[in-house]
């Protein structure tokens, strides 16, 4: 076992800043996207029909039950009989970052490495595939679910339902100006004039392709910010470094199973859902300080705060100052962080979870 390593505290502040920066200034970029579309179309009542029908989507995307979402992933809920090394990671380490309930564990029975969260701070679950439980470590297992839970704690899922809900909502204004263009062609064809005044057109037209680039690009942002607590949770950024290491070896040989060798594009960053793992890891490795700290008591130094429902999320982290935590204390079992969380699996190939008593643990 390593021993923990203190985290740079100036490196931690400035990139908390930079990425709580770019999600503000990306999330403000996309609902003046969809404005200046409205406005463009209807003038004022296509503001006030986009700021009504956002209101009324936000609302009702908060009252979505997770389970709906793990229903169409054909997920199923993990015992702890089946997996009690897991179910003590997540709870320490929602317990760390200021959750009053632990995120329930569901599992999806597929061969691809992955995990996801769903749900809101009070109602949230944590899906991880077979393939994953089976093929990470210990170490680099809670790094992932550290990743995960910070995207809980920080509300990232509310943040990113808003940029989708704003995205599609500019893209069904931009399918009138379509038709618009076709009645300034068509206008102009006959020898009149246009009917709707071109810029406007241009706009709409370009709307949809300009939405989707400033949510892809938020998601990253949420993605590096995911990065950083998970760290600040584990104290142990190379836990999920490992991770994202073996995720992206694992991917890359699943593709190139199915194309020839060679023959993989790599997708433009611009593009891409998630950061590259390079960078990631890089600014994982770059929040590391030299010097063995000494264990402090379990639990995190200040109770966390209490926090008013809103409809609109909050994109600032809401969880106290994650970096006066200490690392985990050690459990009293017969594990080490280099073993496989689950070796034995938790589902079939048929898809049936499988219960089968299993010793596992937090490496801390």
């Amino acid at each position: 076992m390593n021993d923990p390593l203190r985290l740079d505290r100036v490196q931690q502040l400035r990139s908390g800043a930079r990425n709580t920066i770019h999600t503000w200034l990306l999330g403000t970029g996309s609902l003046l996207l969809l404005a200046a579309t409205a406005f463009a179309l209807a003038g004022g009542l296509g503001l006030l029909f986009a700021a009504g029908f956002g209101f009324l989507t936000s609302i009702a995307a908060r009252r979505v039950s997770p389970k709906v979402v793990l229903q169409m992933y054909k997920a199923r809920p993990v015992s702890r009989a089946s997996f009690p090394g897991g179910f003590d990671i997540v709870e320490r380490l929602a317990a760390r970052a200021g959750l009053e309930h632990a995120p329930a564990l569901y599992v999806v029975p597929s061969k691809m490495m992955n995990a996801f969260a769903v749900g809101s701070r009070q109602d949230s679950a944590i899906a991880i595939t077979d393939a994953l439980a089976r093929n990470l470590t210990v170490r680099e297992f809670t790094g992932v679910l550290a990743h995960e839970i910070s995207h809980i704690a920080n509300e990232d899922l509310k943040v990113m339902a808003f940029a989708d809900m704003v995205s599609r909502f500019t893209s069904l204004w931009s399918t009138f100006g379509i038709f618009a263009l076709f009645f300034n062609l068509f206008g102009v064809a006959g020898g009149g004039e246009a009917m709707v005044p071109w810029p406007a057109v241009a706009l709409l037209v370009l709307a949809p392709t300009l939405g989707g680039l400033l949510q892809l690009s938020l998601s990253r942002t949420r993605e590096f910010d995911a990065d950083l607590h998970a760290a600040i949770l584990t104290g142990d950024p190379d836990g999920l470094a490992s991770a994202l290491r073996r995720l992206e070896k694992a991917q890359g040989m699943y593709w190139e199973s199915l194309m020839l060798p060679g023959s993989r594009t790599p997708v433009p960053s611009v593009l891409r859902t998630h950061p590259a793992t390079e960078e990631r890891v890089a600014r994982l490795m770059a929040l590391k300080r030299g010097g063995p700290v000494d264990l402090g008591p379990d639990g995190p130094a200040m109770p966390p705060p209490q926090h008013r429902p809103s409809i609109v999320p909050h994109i600032r982290p809401r969880h106290p100052d994650l970096a006066a935590f200490m690392p985990l204390q050690a459990m009293e079992m017969p594990v080490t962080a280099d073993e496989f969380a689950c070796p034995g699996g938790l589902a079939d190939a048929d898809g049936n979870p499988r219960i089968r008593p299993m010793r596992g643990g937090i490496y801390f």
